[in-house]
């Protein structure tokens, strides 16, 4: 992993922000502070070292300015990379994309087995925030959860080390913005402890903490936990 990189974190651009010199070479990062999707490719992004390659472009998704929609990104997501003027989106992908297209220490393995075993693992990633998510409801025993956190303990086991693959990767970027935010908001709302009786995930979340290219792109968990209360609970 590339050593640590510390920046300062430009504010998030909203309706009234002029658009950057879009397809002038400059190569940008679009992202939300607050979106696990787009932390995913912000965490890539930072382990790969390539602070000073790919421009950091922070957007409000409460206060989107229109030019992001018409004149970068279409579908009006985040994360979306502005490279080679071209703009791609989709979180695994641009993980993939970044990793493969740019310079900096690899974040899969040579290892045909552990990517074979990466690449199910990457596969899982929608079933596992489907599962916990359901979860949420008031009506819904936590224990719903619990084969999704199972599932996670048991692929942490397959090889020696505290991360998924034996080394650390994409798959534990994939996965480290939602336990990031599942891990307080259950402990908060259901009084749940995700890592009782889950040594391993309790040691992968104790690894993940130390990773300073992860932990810059971190929220403060009060807040995750609010703001999951009025995205979940409000409705129900």
């Amino acid at each position: 992993m590339a050593a640590s990189v510390q920046e300062a974190l430009p504010p998030a651009l909203t309706s009234t922000s002029a658009p950057p010199d879009l397809f002038d070479g400059t190569t940008r990062l679009y992202i939300s502070y607050t979106c696990p999707y787009a932390q995913r490719v912000w965490i890539t992004r930072n382990c790969k070292g390539l602070q000073g390659k790919i421009q950091l472009v922070p957007i409000d998704l409460h206060d989107r300015p229109a030019w992001y929609k018409e004149k970068v990104y279409p579908p009006n997501k985040v994360p979306a990379l502005e490279h080679n003027n071209e703009v791609r989106g989709e979180s695994l992908d641009l993980m993939k994309y970044i990793d493969s297209n740019f310079e900096g220490p690899s974040l899969l393995p040579d290892d045909s087995a552990k990517r074979e075993f990466a690449e199910d693992l990457l596969s899982y990633t929608g079933t596992f925030y489907d599962t916990i998510v359901s979860s949420f409801k008031k009506d819904v025993n936590v224990t719903e959860a619990g084969t999704a956190f199972d599932y996670i303990e048991t692929a942490l086991s397959k090889f020696d080390g505290p991360f998924f693959l034996g080394q650390f990767s994409l798959v534990d970027i994939a996965y480290a913005p939602f336990v990031e935010r599942f891990q307080p908001f259950l402990m908060d709302v259901k009084n749940h402890d995700i890592t009782g009786g889950r040594p391993r995930l309790a040691a992968w979340i104790e690894e993940m903490n130390k990773i300073d290219a992860y932990k810059q792109t971190c929220c403060d968990p009060k807040e995750l936990v609010e703001r999951y209360k009025k995205r979940f609970l409000a409705r129900l």
